[in-house]
């Protein structure tokens, strides 16, 4: 963190809790436009999960031998 930032922390901190509930509007304000990068790299993850076991590169794992290994955790 860098020191402006710390001191604006620091003085953030000390305001009455009314004014520090401020924090969650400026919180709520990032995530008003989405990362064009973010959803992009998602779309490219999911098409790569997607594409893996069709090529043949993943295996999938059947339900039961995954519900067996979850149980066999458990005990």
């Amino acid at each position: 963190m860098t020191d402006p930032a710390r001191t604006v922390e620091a003085q953030a901190l000390k305001l009455p809790t009314t004014a520090r509930a401020l924090t969650r509007r400026l919180i709520a304000s990032l995530d008003e436009e989405p990362d064009p990068d973010s959803e992009r790299l998602w779309i490219e993850e999911a098409e790569r999960r997607l594409d893996e076991p069709q090529s043949g590169q993943v295996a999938g794992i059947g339900a039961d031998q995954v519900f067996a290994e979850v149980r066999s955790t458990l005990r």
